[in-house]
């Protein structure tokens, strides 16, 4: 089975291509009994498009969405060596699926003044299954990879399915580890959410604490601009606090808000506050001084996040903690997490996914569509619909 999987949820257009082995067949636990072949997993991002603005625009990314979608497509079919013969005739077709792809692409113009032609003038490629993220994440971006998923499958006649984002960060762990022991906590950590999730089984989640304001990569970037560092803010603090020679030594304390708490929820508002009030009170803000606030910023952050995660994975028997998430991919939080576990967990399996597929990629939503499609459960195209606070509950 050939899965091709669409991500547009927030600024990173996302193709992938995913080969199943045994028909996706499964072992009675529900794990795979066969490994999969990732044929193509692109991505186009834009972070040089909202870099001067330090944050994301969701109509520009839509724009951008319309823009990168074909020729990230046909990139990635290139790389799986699934580009079709050309129809030797395209002017001839006049089949009125083509008709339905005009109103199915009608608030996508500029997607669909690329993609019909190119629909009109390949033939279908080996494509068995077509997996697209619905939520959560920037709902017009969202709209974008539906409408071109749905325009697919329509004229393809090959079965659609949603899947959900948050969903895909968790799952994307079973690509590297075919049996993860369950019960898990998943922390799912990026620009747009904090969310602490018990997993019982795939399909079978809830969400025991998220954010209730600012996200942790969210937090990331506004204190990044604060200081001057650029978009985004997560890499540009990450690197400085690097080159913090002597982290022991005296260096701004900044809150760590809510870690103390008996909850499971977060908040990082009050973290870039104590940041910009801080900076406001600095009059000599020399890269020392900038080097010593991305230490603490970054550790702030990873303190509460591994304090809330450890006290879930305890009172709940966890055998495996699983991260994803765009700030997953800081190597400071990993080798943290890391250590507290050996630690204080060491019978608790810990599952992180590479740092180029905790990012929103493609390949993460083929895996949550393969998962799903197990249920035999194939909503009709014209019924998937994004919702921007889709829940994993």
């Amino acid at each position: 089975m050939k899965i091709l999987a669409v991500e547009t949820s927030c600024d990173d257009t996302g193709i992938s291509i995913l080969k199943t082995g045994n028909n996706g067949s499964f072992s009675a636990q529900g794990r795979p009994v066969s490994g999969w072949k990732i044929l193509s997993n692109i991505v186009a991002s834009q972070i040089k498009v909202h870099q001067k603005y330090g944050g994301v625009y969701p109509m520009m990314a839509k724009r951008e969405h319309q823009r990168n979608l074909l020729p990230t497509f046909i990139k990635a079919l290139k790389e799986s060596k699934l580009m079709t013969s050309q129809i030797p005739n395209p002017k001839s077709q006049t089949n009125s699926k083509f008709q339905i792809l005009n109103s199915i692409l009608e608030r996508e113009p500029e997607l669909g003044g690329k993609i019909i032609p190119f629909l009109k003038k390949y033939r279908k490629p080996d494509i068995d299954l077509i997996a697209v993220t619905n939520g959560p994440g920037l709902e017009p971006c969202l709209w974008v990879g539906i409408n071109f998923a749905k325009a697919l499958s329509c004229l393809w006649d090959v079965p659609i399915i949603s899947v959900n984002h948050i969903e895909s960060h968790i799952l994307v762990n079973y690509l590297k580890n075919k049996s993860i022991e369950l019960p898990a906590i998943a922390l799912v950590v990026s620009g747009g959410h904090t969310q602490l999730i018990l997993m019982k089984k795939i399909g079978d989640y809830k969400i025991l604490g998220e954010t209730r304001d600012d996200a942790a990569g969210e937090c990331f970037d506004k204190c990044a601009k604060i200081l001057g560092l650029g978009y985004p803010g997560g890499p540009a603090i990450a690197k400085l606090a690097s080159q913090h020679p002597t982290p022991n030594t005296k260096h701004p304390k900044l809150p760590r808000p809510m870690i103390a708490t008996k909850d499971y929820d977060f908040s990082f508002s009050g973290l870039k506050t104590a940041v910009l009030y801080k900076d406001q009170k600095t009059k000599t803000k020399n890269q020392r001084y900038k080097r010593e606030m991305a230490y603490d910023i970054q550790q702030a952050i990873i303190d509460v996040l591994i304090k809330k995660t450890m006290k879930a994975v305890k009172n709940f028997d966890a055998r495996s903690l699983i991260l994803g998430g765009g700030v997953s991919a800081n190597q400071e939080l990993r080798k943290q997490f890391k250590n507290k576990i050996e630690k204080e967990s060491p019978d608790t399996e810990f599952l992180v996914p590479k740092p180029d597929l905790s990012t929103d990629n493609a390949l993460m939503v083929a895996i949550a569509g393969y998962f799903k499609a197990r249920q035999n459960k194939f909503p009709k195209w014209q019924d998937i619909e994004a919702d921007a606070n889709l829940r994993v509950e």
